[in-house]
């Protein structure tokens, strides 16, 4: 809501407060201020100039010199290209070394050679169009007609350009405050002065509405309140300029007199007003109703709108004439010829009005306001004032009588008045008569131990709502610090522990977080060439996305993470190298919400980073959680990775989740030039198979034995299911085992391997004999020639 500060010093007298300072104190008593700005200061050195002489260049036949008296003595020469200059012309007059709006300097120079110290000024030159001053053309010199102007005069108080325009961010609870006179209010509770707010007088005819029109409602579910009032004898001309300079200063174009007051009410009471061409109101019926399916209107931006039902229209007898709450037909509008008006003041419903506007793409400055559901008792006070317009303006002649088709509720809400408890929820001391002088400047009355609150705070509902009434005059600022009473308890679940040390541990090994959105475009599953038929195309679909590309939410993380990698990657990041602990979504059968799992990802490319090194990254996560006995079993069949560099991470049996290189197609897709590595893990599993913390272990007392095996063995076998089988045939005496040492070359046949394996055995509660030992390798021999694997010769 933009504020015009000298429309504001009609209802309260705030002038001694300069804008910074009006700004923090209506901040502070709870009326956001968003910024000010003062019209015309982008206009330094520009005064009215009286044109004395002029006379044509002589080295041009479109230019002409002028003298123009500014003022100052001796009247100063501007040459002008404009043709519509005569002598004794008041012109705006842009001096040497003056700023005009959008950073233009005006300095003086010489024109075909001819000396000239300035430039006449056009309207948009000055910011400001033909709407602004009617009687101005466009395409020439603005040619000032304003009363009691002297030469010298600064320009912006010439032509009232000169008005502070203060923006308020208002919340959607307080539509009285989208208005004039509710931030009026508002202003003069928080400077403690004076509220004139005078009610509309009506000098009207001795002839009645009842004779022109009548009005019925079919839907008062949707239009609590319709009010008529009619003028006659229309004049169609200019607003006076004091109103175009309101409407101005608060971001509304002026038009002609009869759309300027309907506006200016709009932005003084707060209540959008429509006036209808009496002429097209056929059968001199306004009807009220839903809209029926397929109904098509023209409205006045001259788009062809088709309605539904659940919309709701204002109609005459044949066809609708306004989209109710949002935008007038064509039809309906002010024309040239208009000779008698319908001034409409309803109330509609503000959900209605919300959905209406949205469904047909429209959103104007009445639905803006409808929306956020306005008080019907405005409705009279508004037409009142449109009408007094009328008169004052002369605008037409009013004629006698009203409609007013009212289905309101006039039950005002009570709410308990208790100042010792808004004292403790508030947590300051303010005394009952205060509390009541603040609630009675607000409009509330009291009765019977209830206030009662205005009908156009409808946000004032409870103890609560009046307390922070009584809070926010009072003074932010002035309520005590307090500390929190009662013991806060809270802790980390064990998961949000454990999610906790998942983080520390894959930042300690320098990978970085990165979150992504949940919701995803169904594309992505291709673009990891999931076949047609994979569960996880079978995913949640969002009712109204934003669009295609949010459509879905996830099942799988990978995509998100291939999209952050190949931005890496395309904005030339050399390697890269990171993590997203997020969550998928997995429906279910005969419920509506899925199941959410949080998964753990891990992206990488870069020259040092391979498979094996994302492993090791693995590795040393389970290893720091306590996660033991995990393995790896090689995966040929995974779409989206690379066959041979891929694998699939088990425990005990369960799938933890995939490790590997990316298919080649899929970093295509991706437009990642390079090889990039993916692992996703079920952070659920994993902190399924967390095992108990270890406690202290002493030094062990015995000596180990130490047996160091070359193997040899096929290539294809895994040397991970060779280890297996050592540990389980060596038993309780192996402490560690460890593979040193691979190879393949000219000393193995073809197809074959070298594996060397380190081992330490160790008894904890006697010294190992070497028969002991023997006998654990010869077990360990013997499980191994199962695998394909023997003894080196």
């Amino acid at each position: 809501m933009n504020l015009s500060m000298r429309w504001l010093y009609d209802y309260v007298d705030v002038r001694d407060a300069a804008p910074r300072a009006f700004a923090e104190a209506m901040t502070m008593s709870g009326s956001k201020v968003e910024g000010w700005e003062t019209e015309g200061s982008g206009i330094r050195n520009v005064v009215v100039g009286k044109v004395t002489e002029i006379v044509r260049h002589p080295d041009s036949d479109h230019m002409f010199i002028c003298q123009v008296d500014v003022g100052a003595g001796e009247p100063v020469q501007i040459v002008t290209g404009a043709q519509n200059v005569k002598q004794g012309d008041y012109v705006p007059t842009a001096l040497h070394d003056s700023d005009l709006p959008g950073g233009k300097h005006i300095k003086k120079g010489k024109l075909r050679g001819v000396e000239s110290n300035g430039m006449l000024c056009s309207l948009s030159e000055l910011g400001l169009t033909a709407h602004d001053f009617p009687y101005a053309i466009e395409d020439g010199i603005f040619i000032l007609e304003e009363p009691d102007m002297k030469p010298g005069q600064d320009i912006q108080s010439a032509i009232g350009l000169n008005d502070t325009c203060v923006e308020f961010e208002i919340t959607s609870n307080r539509p009285d405050c989208m208005s004039v006179a509710g931030l009026a209010r508002e202003a003069a509770i928080t400077f403690d002065k004076p509220l004139n707010l005078p009610a509309p007088v009506v000098k009207h005819t001795t002839d009645d509405i009842s004779r022109y029109l009548s009005v019925k409602v079919e839907a008062p579910d949707l239009c609590p309140r319709y009010v008529a009032r009619m003028v006659k004898n229309i004049k169609i001309e200019p607003s006076p300029r004091w109103l175009r300079e309101r409407l101005r200063a608060c971001g509304v174009r002026p038009i002609n007199n009869i759309v300027d007051i309907t506006n200016y009410v709009m932005l003084e009471y707060g209540q959008p007003m429509h006036a209808f061409d009496h002429k097209y109101v056929e059968g001199g019926e306004i009807i009220v109703r839903r809209a029926k399916d397929g109904e098509q209107i023209m409205t006045l931006d001259g788009v062809e709108r088709t309605l539904t039902s659940d919309m709701l229209a204002i109609a005459d007898a044949k066809k609708p004439s306004a989209v109710a709450g949002v935008m007038g037909g064509e039809m309906s509008g002010i024309m040239d010829d208009t000779n008698m008006i319908v001034f409409e003041s309803a109330c509609f419903n503000g959900a209605s009005v919300r959905t209406t506007a949205k469904k047909l793409g429209m959103r104007t400055e009445a639905s803006s306001r409808f929306e956020k559901q306005l008080d019907p008792a405005t409705c009279i006070p508004a037409v009142e004032r449109a009408c007094e317009l009328c008169e004052l303006l002369g605008a037409g002649e009013v004629i006698g009588g009203m409609i007013d088709v009212d289905n309101s509720d006039h039950e005002p809400r009570r709410i308990p008045f208790d100042p010792a408890w808004i004292n403790r929820f508030i947590g300051i001391e303010v005394a009952e008569e205060e509390m009541r002088r603040i609630l009675t400047r607000l409009g509330c009355r009291f009765e019977d131990g209830c206030v009662i609150p205005p009908s156009f705070r409808l946000d004032l509902e409870h103890k609560a709502d009046i307390s922070e009434e009584v809070a926010r005059f009072y003074g932010y600022d002035k309520i005590p610090s307090t500390a929190i009473r009662g013991v806060a308890n809270g802790k980390y679940t064990p998961e949000q522990k454990f999610e906790r040390a998942i983080n520390q541990i894959l930042q300690a090994q320098g990978l970085y977080e990165v979150s992504t959105y949940s919701f995803i475009s169904p594309k992505y599953y291709d673009k990891i060439r999931l076949p047609a038929q994979s569960e996880y195309r079978n995913c949640v679909v969002i009712q109204n996305p934003l669009g295609e590309d949010t459509s879905v939410m996830r099942t799988t993380v990978v995509p998100s993470m291939l999209e952050v990698l190949s931005r890496n990657y395309n904005n030339r990041n050399k390697s890269a190298a990171l993590y997203e602990i997020g969550n998928v979504y997995l429906p279910k059968d005969g419920q509506d919400l899925p199941e959410e799992r949080p998964f753990v990802t891990i992206g990488m490319y870069g020259e040092e980073h391979d498979f094996f090194s994302l492993k090791g990254i693995l590795e040393t996560m389970f290893k720091a959680l306590g996660i033991k006995s995990v393995e790896y079993e090689a995966c040929k069949d995974h779409p989206s990775y690379h066959p041979g560099r891929c694998a699939k991470v088990t425990l005990d049996g369960t799938l933890l989740g995939m490790v590997g290189e990316v298919h080649p197609a899929v970093c295509e897709n991706y437009q990642i030039g390079t090889r990039a590595y993916i692992a996703c893990l079920d952070e659920m599993l994993l902190f399924g198979h967390v095992a108990p913390e270890e406690g202290y272990s002493p030094l062990p007392k015995f000596p180990a034995s130490t047996r160091d095996l070359a193997l040899i063995c096929d290539d294809e076998t895994p040397v991970a299911s060779l280890e297996k089988a050592i540990r389980s045939a060596v038993g309780n005496i192996l402490e560690h085992v460890g593979l040193f040492d691979v190879y393949r070359g000219e000393q193995v046949a073809k197809g074959k391997k070298s594996v060397a394996y380190s081992l330490t055995l160790r008894a904890a509660d006697r010294t190992l004999t070497d028969e002991e030992a023997d006998a654990a390798i010869k077990r360990v021999l013997k499980a191994l020639k199962n695998l394909g694997a023997e003894i080196r010769s």
